[in-house]
């Protein structure tokens, strides 16, 4: 059974939709289900309940436009609570019961790991948003969000060029999981290739939801004031942001000092910090609201519209939700059916507009082509883009400085169909 915050949305979501008079259109009982599994409590209701919001509104958009096959598409939005177990409990009522056609959903790697056997067994299709550490691709996944290549590894680029200050020293503060853990096994590989001695790398993790964070902030205040320029890349999650980037500003690390790159911290998390102390510090992305673009320009004004409030912020897993819904649709017109065996076959090659002026593509690996941006902190909570990749980057499911992975390839069309295809043995497998 849905719960009482899942069928209030789902109807919430169906009156917009009506109200919009676009039920004239379509037959009461003729819908296409999307489910939508994001947590809206607890410790990433902060980052995620955007991105529910986010799939409300294309799905409101898409019926304004005759749906998709002729069919109005119905969205049934469960809460897995930042419980990881329980977004495969979701997963699986969402598929088996609710018989919905397609999953936008999870944000960290925990919750996606937890749900992968679901999406596997029952074969159905998991749009997934957000930034995450490579080093995995399945067949029923595409990932809209960046790889290591799309976002960690250029940051630590260009914080290490005199344009980004010539960093010499490395703190990787992380959030206790399975991201932020690979994520920051790659960088000290990448790191240590690069001639940066390991004695200039401190590595840290507190838990989800960490608050106090005097003892932390002070370890990085001393590891800094060692004479080398140092910075931190932070792959801290959810609503532990807030205390962490305080507690950086009650202890007066100033940007021009030690910066602080985020993987995880944009927009809608800025909105509910004092911005004024962290001005200059960083975040990388593959979007910011921002930027200045006619598509941009015209996608905040009807989510704001939407929303109702002209204030709401857009961020980074916003357009990769938007890329990944809008690819959906296209390749589902492309098969003729929303039968996900045609659709996962379809999606490999769709190419549909980024909110950036350019086009994203789904690669045989079932990552994305994105450009990468890094933004500079302002007093408003937006950020001003300081570097940028000079075209898209293709995203890298296996990272090239792990030795049990540089050798490996994904590609999900016949005949390797492999996700994980040995180059050096000729075999599907890893091994």
């Amino acid at each position: 059974m849905l719960n009482k915050v899942s069928r209030t949305v789902g109807a919430l979501a169906t009156a917009a939709m009506l109200g919009a008079g676009v039920s004239s259109a379509f037959a009461a009982d003729d819908t296409i289900k999307v489910g939508v599994l994001h947590s809206l409590s607890g410790t990433m209701a902060i980052s995620e309940t955007t991105l529910k919001d986010t799939v409300l509104f294309l799905i409101d958009e898409q019926n304004k436009k005759g749906g998709v096959l002729g069919k109005k598409l119905e969205a049934v939005v469960v809460d897995p609570a930042s419980n990881w177990p329980l977004f495969a409990e979701k997963a699986r009522e969402l598929i088996s019961q609710d018989k919905v056609s397609v999953v936008f959903g999870c944000w960290t790697s925990v919750s996606r790991k937890s749900v992968l056997p679901v999406f596997k067994e029952l074969d159905s299709i998991l749009f997934y948003p957000v930034q995450y550490e490579g080093e995995e691709s399945e067949r029923n996944v595409f990932y809209t969000g960046a790889a290591p290549n799309q976002q960690a590894i250029p940051a630590v680029d260009y914080l290490m060029s005199d344009e980004g200050g010539a960093v010499k020293r490395w703190v990787l503060e992380g959030t206790d999981y399975v991201y932020p853990r690979t994520t920051n096994k790659i960088l000290e590989a990448y790191l240590l290739s690069k001639g940066v001695a390991a004695e200039d790398i401190m590595v840290n993790y507190t838990p989800f939801g960490f608050s106090d964070w005097q003892t932390e902030v002070s370890a990085i205040k001393k590891f800094g004031s060692a004479g080398k320029k140092t910075a931190v890349v932070s792959t801290v999650n959810g609503d532990a942001n807030v205390p962490f980037y305080k507690e950086l500003g009650n202890q007066g690390i100033k940007a021009e000092d030690i910066p602080v790159v985020a993987f995880s911290v944009g927009e809608e998390e800025l909105a509910g910090i004092d911005t004024k102390p962290l001005v200059g510090h960083l975040a990388a992305w593959n979007y910011f609201q921002s930027i200045d673009t006619p598509e941009n320009e015209e996608f905040i004004k009807k989510w704001r519209a939407f929303i109702k409030n002209d204030k709401r912020t857009t961020n980074d897993p916003m357009e990769a939700t938007v890329i990944g819904f809008n690819a959906w649709v296209k390749a589902v017109e492309k098969a003729g059916t929303t039968a996900p065996d045609a659709v996962i076959d379809a999606l490999i090659g769709v190419s549909v507009p980024n909110l950036t002026g350019g086009f994203s593509t789904i690669m045989p690996n079932h990552h994305i082509t994105k450009p990468v941006y890094i933004g500079e902190i302002q007093d408003d909570g937006q950020l001003d883009v300081v570097w940028k990749t000079p075209g898209l980057v293709v995203g890298d499911e296996w990272s090239d400085y792990l030795p049990d992975s540089k050798d490996l390839i994904s590609d999900w069309r016949a005949p390797m169909s492999c996700g994980n295809f040995n180059v050096k043995t000729g075999k599907c497998g890893g091994s």
